[in-house]
C-alpha cells in the first residue's frame, strides 16, 4: 500500500471537485439509473486497511462513479475493477488512471447488473437506492466472496454481517453470503 501514491490520488480527486464547485457544480448527481456521490479517500483507505484488502486478490466497485475506491483498491490488490454506467465518471475514471499511472484498475462504462461478479473476493457498494430493488437478489445469486457495504443506509436483509465498523462516524459492514 503505496501511501505516497495515495496522497496523489486525494490531491487530484480535491482538485477535480474543487474544479466542479468553481463551476457551479456540485460533487454529485444522478447518473440516469442512479446516482452519484464521491466516497471519502481517508474513510475508504482506512476500511480496505481494517478488512485487509492486501490479503485478496481481486476487488470490484459496483456503481463506481468517478473511480476513486477503485484506484485506492488498486494499491491493496491485484485487480481492481469498477463499473460504472455514467459516461462522463467513467471518463474522469480513466483520465485520473491514467494521471496517477495505476495500471492494475480496470473500468467498464456499462450497467454493473451485466457483469458477473462471482469472481471477485470483495465487492465494494456505496448503495443509491434500496437493496431490495434489484442489487440484493445479484448478491444472493453471484457473491461468493465479502461486500464491503458503505454507509448507514440501504443495507442487505438476507446476507450475513460478519464486521461492522466506524470511520468518522460512518459505517462500513462486511457481509457475506451463507448461501454459498
Amino acid at each position: 500500500m503505496n501511501r505516497t501514491v495515495f496522497e496523489q490520488i486525494k490531491k487530484e480527486y480535491d482538485s477535480f471537485y474543487k474544479d466542479l464547485l468553481r463551476n457551479g457544480k456540485l460533487p454529485l448527481w444522478s447518473t440516469g439509473k442512479g446516482f452519484w456521490g464521491g466516497v471519502i479517500a481517508d474513510e475508504v483507505y482506512e476500511a480496505f486497511n481494517k478488512i485487509n484488502l492486501h490479503k485478496h486478490r481481486s476487488f470490484i466497485d459496483l456503481g463506481s462513479g468517478d473511480g476513486k475506491a477503485v484506484l485506492i483498491a488498486a494499491l491493496f490488490c491485484k485487480r481492481a475493477v469498477g463499473i460504472e454506467l455514467d459516461n462522463n465518471l467513467f471518463r474522469k475514471s480513466l483520465e485520473m488512471q491514467k494521471k496517477l499511472r495505476i495500471p492494475n484498475a480496470i473500468f467498464y462504462n456499462s450497467d454493473f447488473y451485466d457483469h458477473s461478479i462471482s469472481e471477485f473476493d470483495v465487492v465494494f457498494t456505496y448503495p443509491d437506492a434500496p437493496m431490495h430493488r434489484g442489487l440484493e437478489k445479484k448478491l444472493l445469486n453471484e457473491l461468493r466472496g465479502k461486500l464491503l457495504h458503505y454507509g448507514h443506509h440501504f443495507h442487505p436483509e438476507n446476507l450475513k454481517a460478519e464486521d461492522r465498523f466506524l470511520v468518522n462516524d460512518n459505517l462500513f459492514t462486511v457481509y457475506t453470503n451463507s448461501g454459498h
